[in-house]
């Protein structure tokens, strides 16, 4: 490796993680010329990592994810970090901007254990700590019991195959950056709707650093961006937090994107849906949905959002 990187790039350090990294890299050494020993990949061991008994709801949110890396960030100790953009806080320090967002991989989610929602048995546990999954199966299925299950995809494979829970969720991306293509039923996206910015990595920077701005651009993917800001954008509409349950499907055509969304209660009861159409790289229609989805929230679902932030 070369004595100055020119680069440092800061991971989380699950497995699934360092292949998001090393994507990362491999797209900014083929977009610059660079060698791949001219990008020093930094791990740091997240505190959502050092807990797997109790919901991320309960621990502080989705911060857990990326309070480290952002302070090695804005600290100076790495130059970038990549993240799962599902797993970032909506609203972010001013101090750190996005600069990337790579094409986005499957949206979909996977079960695991059972063909179908159909063919799960009648009166299964099933493992998952997201509500929007949880809340989404017992819409379908509300005999099914839901238990809280953490841990990275192959901590909750084995935890499925010793017979924990009768069935799981994963994110389909996840799966094939981890070479388990195989694994589970992918479910059709458009009937069992995704979490907001599901299979998309994006890389932050610190906000003003206009050279890291530039490195970055040159890697991202603005299909994918458009989306990934139109149902972020969504999020800080809702006022969504972790404990939402809200799923969102970006449907893209050459110059405009549908974006879906619908909110549940969290025992899945209750259910509202909207649509909006946007033109490529606008998204101001969005808060109009999140508006008209809040107006239309049933007694259940309401006390879960909280309004634009």
């Amino acid at each position: 490796m070369i004595d100055t990187p020119r680069l440092r790039l800061g991971t989380r350090q699950s497995p699934l993680a360092m292949i998001q990294a090393q994507e990362a890299r491999s797209r900014l050494c083929a977009a610059h010329g660079w060698s791949e020993d001219e990008i020093e990949l930094v791990s740091v061991r997240a505190a959502g990592d050092k807990v797997q008994d109790r919901p991320l709801a309960e621990l502080g949110g989705k911060a857990l994810w990326t309070k480290e890396l952002d302070r090695w960030l804005v600290e100076g100790r790495i130059d970038a970090a990549v993240h799962s953009m599902k797993d970032v806080e909506t609203i972010r320090p001013r101090s750190i901007a996005i600069g990337a967002i790579l094409p986005r991989a499957d949206i979909r989610d996977v079960l695991v254990g059972a063909g179908s929602i159909a063919d799960i048995p009648r009166g299964a546990i099933i493992g998952t700590t997201a509500p929007r999954r949880a809340a989404q199966l017992l819409h379908h299925r509300p005999d099914c019991k839901v238990v809280t299950f953490r841990g990275n995809v192959a901590t909750r494979l084995a935890r499925l195959a010793a017979g924990e829970v009768d069935a799981t969720f994963l994110a389909a991306a996840g799966l094939e950056r981890l070479g388990e293509t195989g694994t589970g039923t992918p479910l059709a996206a458009g009937e069992w709707l995704p979490a907001p910015a599901q299979g998309a990595i994006g890389i932050e920077y610190r906000s003003g650093t206009d050279e890291m701005q530039a490195l970055l651009a040159a890697i991202d993917d603005p299909p994918s961006s458009t989306t990934i800001k139109a149902e972020r954008a969504l999020l800080a509409g809702l006022g969504g937090t972790c404990h939402s349950p809200v799923a969102a499907l970006s449907l893209v055509s050459e110059n405009e994107i549908t974006l879906r969304a619908a909110l549940f209660s969290p025992d899945g009861i209750e259910r509202v849906d909207g649509e909006a159409a946007l033109a490529m790289g606008k998204i101001d229609a969005v808060a109009d949905l999140a508006s008209d989805l809040l107006e239309r929230a049933t007694p259940g679902i309401l006390p879960h959002f909280h309004g634009p932030r």
